[in-house]
């Protein structure tokens, strides 16, 4: 079994003082970030008409429901 902390007297590519000489580790990412496939399309805020209708409709049938209901009881 590898500890998981070599002994740095052993392992290859140190310098002493634990530091890595220049070429002994691979070069950075050049990133995802250069470009962008296509063009991105604006985000649009809000809410629908078609939406908040159906919305305030089914409010409005919970609302005569609870009503009916209640007038049921009463009477």
């Amino acid at each position: 079994m590898t500890s998981p902390d070599p002994e740095p007297r052993r392992t290859p590519g140190l310098e002493p003082g634990s530091g890595v000489p220049p070429g002994e580790t691979p070069p950075a990412e050049a990133g995802a970030t250069a470009g962008i496939s296509h063009p991105q399309t604006e985000l649009r805020k809000g809410w629908g008409p078609l939406p908040l209708a159906m919305i305030l409709a089914v409010v409005a049938l919970v609302a005569i429901g609870l009503i009916a209901m209640a007038v049921a009881l009463i009477a």
